[in-house]
């Protein structure tokens, strides 16, 4: 979805969980026919490698080529370090289901720091026309997407976070 095009909406909670949860079925399935056929323990890899290949590729040709886009406001997710996890579970244990439930959880809990090389400048808080703000949400208030009506798109605007799910007031 939206959450892994634009680097001003990699957000905190649906990003991390939705992400790693759709995108896990690829590597799995690409994994599973190359172990099966060939023993070959590195599926996962070469899909997650043919997938940011692809990612990369439309970025360029049609955010920055087409639209103009600065690319680094649209950053693909980095699936590598779950992928090379997922491999080396499922080559050390030989074990389907060993693989899918700690290979599996593996590829969850790496997701959120395996991008936080990427996404940390972008979180960097500033002050902006006496707000404070990350880079992120000024990216998108000064780059207005034509396709998106601004009561969808939220800017958070306290500055206090809870230990919970919401912003302190």
């Amino acid at each position: 979805g939206d959450w892994d095009f634009w680097s001003d909406w990699k957000d905190r909670r649906l990003w991390v969980t939705v992400t790693p949860i759709v995108l896990v079925t690829f590597p799995a399935a690409v994994q599973y026919f190359l172990w099966e056929r060939f023993r070959l323990p590195w599926g996962a890899t070469v899909c997650v490698l043919a997938l940011l290949f692809g990612e990369w590729v439309n970025r360029y040709f049609n955010f920055w080529g087409w639209t103009y886009f600065p690319v680094n406001f649209v950053l693909p997710a980095i699936l590598t370090p779950g992928a090379i996890l997922l491999d080396t579970f499922l080559m050390l244990s030989g074990s389907y289901l060993f693989t899918a439930i700690v290979g599996g959880m593996a590829w969850g809990l790496v997701f959120y720091p395996g991008n936080w090389p990427i996404i940390a400048p972008i979180h960097v808080p500033v002050e902006y026309n006496g707000m404070l703000m990350s880079v992120a949400d000024i990216q998108g208030y000064n780059y207005v997407r034509t396709g998106t009506p601004e009561y969808i798109r939220m800017v958070e605007k306290g500055t206090l976070r809870t230990f919970g799910k919401d912003v302190a007031p």
